[in-house]
């Protein structure tokens, strides 16, 4: 199975060689690299600089440059495009470092043929879990990290996990060819956040399954790019504009009858978080994020230089 890694980058060079480093250790050697820089011109030209044409055990590495910043959507579906004739697709984020057997695992779990796209265990620099997989509750508009906060020695079970989830984190996930066919690209609208959840939903409801394969590791630095920092106090407009405004838009794509009730959880549920960790800026970033999303407002904010 011939896989292509697509990874979207955003000025950031330096993460994408340490990703580049963690590819270059796989067990599994039948992979090509695609790099879609959404940064501009100079950001392209820094990152083509140093990049190599070839990782050491042979695998291809190019990089393209998108018209424009198109969001990771955009830049995901660049990457597919520019790929095309690839067996499966490893979207990874450029802010990870993928253990040796990631690709592998992944990859054996979607060559036993009941699932058409693959989850991992996603962990943080601490040490501990991300999440196996997520699961969305579609009348809180909530997504929900299965596994979060566990540690590492924890052992999963997979069979439940699968039972359970209903998206794969964005930041590590395997698609495979008949989940493309099927369930199309990635809505570029969304902008960021949200994507892949509204992707899986949309393809579960068109029959597609989602795995997971425990033996699949990959070390998450998460939001050097976004700046979706852990302290909620400090975390700026953007993640908390479109984290909010997103989960109303999967609403309105997947379940749009239950907008009314899901509005109103999703506006209480940000005065529940922010408030009482004297975040009162991002209760303000999170609230014009919750109007944009109650009106269907899509693509990248006004005010961003997108």
């Amino acid at each position: 199975m011939h896989v292509a890694v697509v990874i979207v980058g955003f000025r950031n060079p330096d993460d994408i060689a340490r990703c580049l480093r963690g590819l270059e250790r796989s067990s599994y050697a039948d992979f090509e690299v695609l790099i879609c820089e959404n940064g501009g011109a100079a950001a392209f030209s820094a990152l083509a600089r140093d990049l190599p044409l070839a990782l050491s055990g042979g695998q291809p590495v190019r990089a393209v440059l998108a018209p424009g910043n198109r969001g990771f959507a955009g830049g995901v579906n660049i990457g597919l495009r520019e790929t095309a004739a690839a067996d499966a697709w490893w979207i990874l984020n450029p802010d990870t470092d993928p253990y040796p057997g990631a690709l592998a695992a992944m990859v054996a779990r979607l060559s036993e043929g009941d699932c058409d796209a693959v989850g991992c265990t996603l962990h943080l620099p601490s040490g501990r879990v991300q999440s196996y997989g997520g699961l969305w509750q579609p009348w809180l508009a909530r997504a929900v990290s299965i596994g979060h906060g566990q540690g590492l020695e924890a052992l999963p079970d997979p069979a439940a996990i699968e039972a359970r989830q209903n998206y794969l984190n964005g930041a590590s996930m395997l698609i495979g060819r008949r989940f493309l066919e099927i369930a199309g690209p990635m809505r570029e609208d969304y902008f960021l956040y949200c994507e892949e959840v509204e992707w899986c939903l949309r393809g579960a409801a068109r029959g597609m399954r989602l795995g997971f394969a425990p033996g699949a590791v990959v070390l998450h630095y998460q939001g050097t790019t976004t700046g979706n920092v852990p302290e909620i106090a400090t975390r700026p407009r953007a993640p908390m504009y479109l984290n909010a405004r997103n989960l109303l838009l999967v609403t309105w794509a997947r379940f749009p009858w239950r907008l009314p009730v899901v509005a109103c959880a999703a506006f209480l549920a940000l005065f529940l978080r922010y408030p009482r960790r004297g975040a009162w800026r991002q209760l303000g970033y999170g609230l014009s994020g919750w109007l944009a999303g109650l009106l269907g407002e899509r693509g990248a904010p006004r005010w961003t230089n997108a």
